[in-house]
This record gives C-alpha cells, structure tokens and sequence, in this order.
C-alpha cells in the first residue's frame, strides 16, 4: 500500500453537521471526497487536512476508531478503519466500512488486512521479519484449548526488551491482519533466542498453525449441546482491603459446565454509583436502577443465541456485570447502546476472551 499516515484519536470537535448514522457520514463523506483524494494523492498535509477533519465526524458515531490512508495503487486512495485490536470496537469498524460508497478512487477496508511481509518492517534501526522471529506453543495441562505461545527474536535483550516487544506485535499485527491477530492468539509472550524453551519454528509458518488450531477447536465444540441446565444463583459476601463489602451474586451452575470454551469470550460492564452512605454499596435508588439496566441487558443477550449472564458483583461504588458469548460482535453493540443510553452513569466496557473463564475461578466453590 505504500506510506500510510496513522491518526491517533484526535480531540478536535467540529460544530457543524451531526453524524448521527453510517449514512449520515458516508453522505457527509462524498461532499468532499474529492478534495480528500487530492490531499492523500499529494500528500498535502495529511493531518490537517484529512485527519483533522474527518477525526471529528468519526468520533461523533464511536470514539475508538483510528485510521490509515495512503494510496493503494496510482490512481486509488485507500482508507482503512482500524480500532488497534480493541475487541470492543471492531464490530463498529466492520459495519460502517459494510455500506461505504462503491467510488472510482477510493478503497475502503475494516481493520489492517493480512499483508506480505517478504522483507519484513524496520522500526528504530531494527528488522523485523520471517529470518528473525521464530515461535513454538506452550502446552499448558490443564487448559488444552489455550492458545500460548512465545515468539522469539534473535537480539532481544534486557535494554531493548520493550522496543522489541513493540516492534514483534506491529509486526505480527500487519503479517496476520488485526482480526487474526487479535482474535486467534489466546496469549503469548517474547523472549530472546537464549531464553527459547522449545524447538524454534519460523513465524513464517504462524498462520497455517492458527488455521489448523481453529479448525480443531471447531470441530471439537462442532456437536457439544449449548449450556441448558437451570440456573442457580449463589450470594457471596466478602470484605475489601480498605474495608467495604463486596456482595457478588453469581450463577454458580454455569461455573461447573464442562464445555465453557464454546462461550469464550467475556464481556464485563462496569458501573460508577455513588454508594458513600451506604458502605460502597448501592442505595435503593441506584439498585433499581441497575437492576433494570442490567435486565434490559439480559433481554438482548440471551441464551438461545450464544449468550450466557454470569452474574454481578457490587462493591466500592462500582457495580460489574458478567457475559460469556460464544462471538463478540453482538455484546460490543448490546452494551455500547446500553452505555449510551444511560449517560447518567459513567460506564466502562471491557471484552476479552477467556476460554476457561479463568476471571471467575475465586467464585467456583468445587474447586478445593
């Protein structure tokens, strides 16, 4: 694709047309799209006049997009909409790049695409490719789903550790494409070649190696019957360092179903209320309140569509929900609107997968 410019959140705001839909900005998009081609074409000042304003109308639909834009051939400038792996967020990406215009000079893509990095890339004076990066999978007994591995390069070392660690994930991020890379490997870590464990097999030969895991990992779920026994919800009670309660209440009959793996991925709501005269906890009004929120949650994910509710936890003036969903586009939208729609709550969302729901092991009381 050539040199691309890469645009972190800008804070900027414009005031004149509001972005309300993916329609509202595509049609906002072709009253100046040729002056942005030009631009990128030129390479006119990216940032300012590119960056700087199309960063604002994104922001207006959801502020975790990032892009790249360069030109992708002579005569065709490319956008790509990247969320820099944030699960979260990728579902936004994938559906306004979904209904983008078809136009003669511009190529639209959701999130960086798988590229061939022959000659691998150069950051900070150092090479990253196929002839340095090796790697070999960690075995780990009692998760044998889990995908671990370790990536090895040849001149890591204690001084340039971090840059090297940067340099490895950029690189695999573009070699495996950002859904691959943030969607296939489960965890992994980077040592130098004297710390390699294993035998060392070339990166080159990473993605036959997720291919055929993923493919094993389907068939292995392929026939296992969705989670249907009844729930039981157990109420635990514990206290804080600094002194406060935490109740938490937890489906405790999820926690011993054997097949946890076909709902990997997690998502967690959090919710800031003010529990100051109530010991950290909520007083009636907010426990309404979040009762609701957290039913009008339920009522979208439910569990004949691949989506489980774990439970809840209250403590310190923060409320957790827990999911587990077999995918993790539909939660992203479910909380995200929930999130919206209730401002007058500050609200966080994280989504990660965890195949063994290792994050709930403090609640299974069978395991001692």
């Amino acid at each position: 694709m050539g040199i691309f410019d890469k645009f972190f959140n800008k804070n900027e705001e414009k005031k004149d047309a509001e972005i309300e839909s993916y329609k509202d900005f595509w049609d906002w998009f072709l009253t100046k799209e040729k002056d942005f081609f030009e631009v990128v074409k030129n390479h006119n000042n990216i940032e300012n006049n590119f960056f700087d304003v199309i960063a604002p109308k994104l922001k207006q639909l959801n502020g975790g997009y990032y892009f790249l834009a360069g030109m992708s051939d002579d005569f065709t400038a490319e956008l790509i909409l990247t969320v820099e792996g944030d699960i979260k967020n990728i579902v936004f990406a994938e559906e306004i790049i979904a209904v983008a215009p078809k136009l003669d000079r511009w190529k639209f893509t959701a999130l960086k695409p798988e590229m061939n990095l022959t000659s691998g890339i150069e950051m900070d004076g150092r090479k990253f490719s196929g002839d340095n990066i090796f790697f070999y999978e960690n075995e780990i007994q009692d998760y044998p789903d889990e995908i671990d591995i370790t990536f090895v390069y040849e001149g890591l070392n204690e001084e340039n550790k971090d840059a090297v660690v940067t340099g490895v994930c950029v690189f695999l991020d573009n070699f495996l494409g950002e859904l691959n890379f943030a969607t296939q490997i489960d965890t992994f870590n980077v040592v130098g070649k004297n710390s390699a464990q294993k035998e060392l097999v070339p990166v080159t030969k990473l993605k036959d190696f997720l291919s055929w895991r993923e493919r094993e990992f389907t068939e292995k779920y392929k026939n296992i019957k969705n989670f249907s026994e009844e729930d039981q919800f157990s109420i635990f009670e514990a206290t804080l360092q600094n002194g406060s309660p935490l109740i938490a209440t937890i489906n405790t009959s999820l926690l011993t179903y054997d097949s946890k793996a076909s709902y990997p991925w997690i998502s967690i709501l959090k919710v800031q209320y003010n529990g100051e005269n109530n010991n950290g906890l909520p007083e009636k009004k907010d426990y309404e309140k979040l009762s609701n929120i957290e039913e009008e949650i339920i009522e979208e994910l439910k569990i004949e569509d691949g989506h489980l509710y774990i439970g809840r936890e209250n403590a310190d003036n923060l409320k957790e929900s827990y999911f587990a969903s077999k995918d993790f586009r539909k939660p992203s939208k479910v909380l995200k609107k929930v999130m919206d729609g209730h401002p007058e709550y500050k609200m966080t969302l994280e989504i990660y997968k965890d195949k063994y729901w290792q994050s709930f092991e403090r609640y299974n009381v069978n395991q001692n």
